[in-house]
């Protein structure tokens, strides 16, 4: 019996999804000048050719990929935070829980982590693109780390270096979690003591 076209619908829409849901943990861990297309095919469970159908290039699956992943919640989150009437060392520890709780439940967000991250290596593959430290949400960080210096609870050091190093902890967690089964969580209270002097 033919398919009908509804199904037919579905089953170009669960090929997509599945093809941007492998795709996003395959350039998570190989970036996008370690991939290839027959590679990624490969790795997914498809022809290359199928691939091509629903994406005209590699650089056009990565963009979608990448949109999806970064999305404008984090940084509505992020920027709600900075702007509460709260000290910076509770910002960072806020931010560090929240960080810490999607990372454990969250493979998107972790996939979000590392391909913000692969951007920064990258950038000139994508100059359009935003890279990790030209997006609001990393200064936005920086905000925050600048208020904790000025109120003694952040340790001392350039904004944006602090800032690197934070996110870098995290894409190191992030990386972790998208890629190894038996490995050891850090805490919220151990992030934030990667800028805070008191945590």
């Amino acid at each position: 019996m033919p398919k009908s076209q509804e199904r037919c619908q579905e089953i170009r829409e669960e090929t997509r999804a599945k093809i941007l849901h492998d795709s996003m943990l395959y350039f998570a861990r190989n970036g996008f000048a370690g991939t290839r297309i027959s590679d990624l095919a490969k790795h997914i469970g498809i022809g290359q050719g199928t691939l091509y159908i629903y994406f005209k290039s590699k650089e056009d699956l990565f963009r979608e990929i990448f949109a999806l992943t970064n999305s404008s919640k984090d940084t509505k989150a992020l920027k709600m935070l900075s702007h509460l009437p709260i000290s910076a060392k509770k910002k960072i520890q806020k931010l560090s829980g929240s960080i810490m709780a999607r990372l454990a439940q969250d493979e998107l967000f972790a996939a979000m982590v590392a391909l913000n991250t692969q951007m920064m290596f990258e950038k000139k593959a994508f100059a359009s693109a935003q890279t990790t430290y030209q997006s609001e949400l990393y200064q936005l960080t920086e905000g925050i780390i600048r208020q904790g210096q000025q109120e003694g609870s952040v340790v001392a050091g350039t904004p944006v270096k602090l800032a690197d190093y934070y996110w870098g902890v995290v894409y190191l967690y992030a990386l972790k979690k998208l890629f190894t089964t038996e490995y050891e969580m850090i805490s919220s209270e151990d992030l934030a003591r990667v800028l805070l002097r008191d945590a």
